[in-house]
């Protein structure tokens, strides 16, 4: 599991109880589900959240205000996410649609970030564990630590298709060489 940031301040709609309630009006509705996908995607980012799990999602934190005793519908947390898969920032790993990734970053973008690091962390030709990558010291500071491994490989494997790397196996763990 990523580590968790400095606290996350909620914006101020997260604690106004109309927020957690889908909004009749539409350009109500539209500026609520932006609000709301924004929220998502910042909070994401701020604790290094990479999947989210629409089972667990209703009672965690961020759909969820226990102050205000409040929570979002299923279908609400549904239309927000088929707003970020429209613009790219959801990619759902099932077909039942209960898990996603969400992306604040495109894999692209990630693929750039991690041969960044490779790049300024003089890791050229050498070889790194995907654990190392995900989970090491090395890259504690890192945007991508904590990843999701499978995000991880996606990215990696953009990196493959353009000669900056090539993924491996060695004694049955994943790795990977930078160029």
């Amino acid at each position: 599991m990523a580590r968790k940031t400095a606290a996350f301040e909620m914006p101020w709609q997260y604690n106004f109880p109309p927020f957690f309630t889908l909004q009749p009006n539409l350009d109500t509705r539209k500026l609520q589900l932006d609000a709301w996908c924004a929220l998502v995607l910042n909070y994401h980012r701020a604790n290094r959240l990479h999947v989210l799990d629409i089972n667990e999602a209703q009672t965690g934190a961020l759909f969820h205000n226990s102050a205000i005793n409040r929570k979002l519908s299923l279908e609400v947390i549904s239309l927000i996410l088929d707003e970020l898969r429209r613009t790219g920032n959801v990619e759902w790993l099932d077909k039942q649609k209960r898990r996603c990734w969400i992306l604040w970053r495109s894999v692209d973008d990630w693929a750039k970030v991690i041969y960044r690091w490779a790049v300024d962390s003089g890791m050229l030709n050498t070889v790194c564990t995907l654990y190392e990558l995900i989970h090491g010291h090395d890259t504690a500071d890192e945007e991508f630590y904590g990843m999701d491994q499978e995000l991880m490989l996606q990215a990696l494997k953009i990196l493959e298709r353009q000669k900056k790397a090539e993924l491996i196996t060695i004694d049955g763990n994943s790795g990977v060489k930078f160029f």
